[in-house]
């Protein structure tokens, strides 16, 4: 039984969970722009309060889905990949997500990236791709064609996802985090094959992993989160697999969920400290990201999408991890995505 919203409100004020036909409807009603704004913010304040569970992340991502524009007839010979984070790990770190999606491109794969501008970061996907001359304009209709001719597309998410106005006012007055933080990665339009799913904050990693596996039960994806690590432990963290410090996280695959863990030093990628990789604003971001592509970034960001590109083609490809990271080694030293700086409109018009 579904219910009214009163006893959805009424359920989460108690700190009781929903069940999936009450998520559907709670969910439904406001991407409809139906629920007054005391409700929607009693909703998505109630389910943090308590802990939002998988079954409710989901249906919050399967309701925003169905509202949205959908792309349709991508090929299905090849893997989709989708290099994503879910930002507010406050960072302040270079687009190494933007790079490594541009490096899978110039390497033969082909990626969808659905990504917004800055919120919480000095440079959004956006942001970077804009910076480089790509385009943020390519409608549902154009990405098939597009991708075969770059194999790189990027999907802006106001562009795709038009009833998310009903829900920014409310998101904007309350101010703190909600579950919307946590829905961008799980709501590419395009339904890629394959994601490399960072997580900012580690509290959260099963959570995406398990609404991944009931959302995309064909979906194969990496979900993890990069820890900084000092003398006294661990301190922090990333929403990409970083050279400080082992990462963690999920292997999603068949609608399982299992462990993960990879050490940068087994692969000759560590030793580097956090303030290596961070820009101080778009400009800096701009210039951080066209040094990685062509190969001159410093050595902490030439490690680090390096990593980030080694799991994402061990993610498209199959083969063994280590294979797979001195590919990456190999291409981000020798610059291989520099035709994305040289000449963007010769390296597409869509980026991450």
């Amino acid at each position: 039984m579904k219910g009214t919203m009163r006893d959805i409100l009424d359920t989460l004020g108690n700190r009781g969970n929903l069940t999936a036909p009450q998520a559907a409807f709670a969910f439904g009603e406001l991407f409809e722009g139906v629920l007054s704004p005391a409700q929607a913010g009693a909703l998505l304040m109630g389910l943090r309060t308590k802990g939002e569970t998988p079954v409710e992340l989901a249906e919050a991502a399967r309701a925003g889905l169905a509202k949205a524009r959908l792309v349709r007839g991508l090929p299905a010979d090849a893997p989709i990949l989708d290099i994503v984070g879910t930002g507010g790990d406050l960072t302040s770190s270079f687009n190494c997500s933007t790079a490594v999606s541009l490096y899978l491109a110039a390497l033969g794969h082909r990626v969808v990236k659905h990504g917004n501008r800055a919120v919480s970061s000095s440079s959004g996907s956006a942001d970077a791709l804009e910076g480089l001359g790509l385009s943020l304009s390519i409608g549902p209709d154009e990405v098939v064609d597009e991708l075969a001719r770059t194999g790189f597309v990027f999907l802006f998410a106001p562009n795709y996802h038009p009833s998310f106005a009903h829900i920014a006012p409310v998101r904007r007055e309350m101010g703190i985090r909600t579950l919307f933080n946590l829905l961008g990665p799980l709501l590419n339009p395009a339904r890629p094959s394959h994601q490399l799913l960072g997580v900012g904050q580690a509290m959260f990693l099963p959570l995406m992993a398990d609404t991944l596996a009931l959302i995309a039960p064909g979906v194969t994806a990496l979900v993890i989160h990069g820890v900084i690590q000092d003398a006294a432990g661990v301190k922090g963290g990333f929403d990409e697999l970083t050279p400080f410090g082992p990462s963690t996280g999920f292997v999603v695959a068949n609608g399982g969920v299992s462990p993960f863990r990879l050490d940068p030093a087994e692969y000759g990628l560590s030793g580097f400290r956090p303030e290596d990789v961070r820009v101080a604003d778009k400009i800096a971001a701009l210039a951080a990201i066209k040094a990685v592509l062509t190969g001159r970034g410093n050595p902490a960001m030439q490690a680090m999408t390096a990593l980030n590109l080694g799991a994402a083609l061990h993610l498209a490809t199959g083969k063994a991890m280590a294979a797979c990271m001195a590919e990456a080694k190999t291409a981000v030293a020798d610059g291989a995505a520099s035709r994305f700086v040289a000449s963007p409109t010769a390296g597409g018009a869509a980026g991450e």
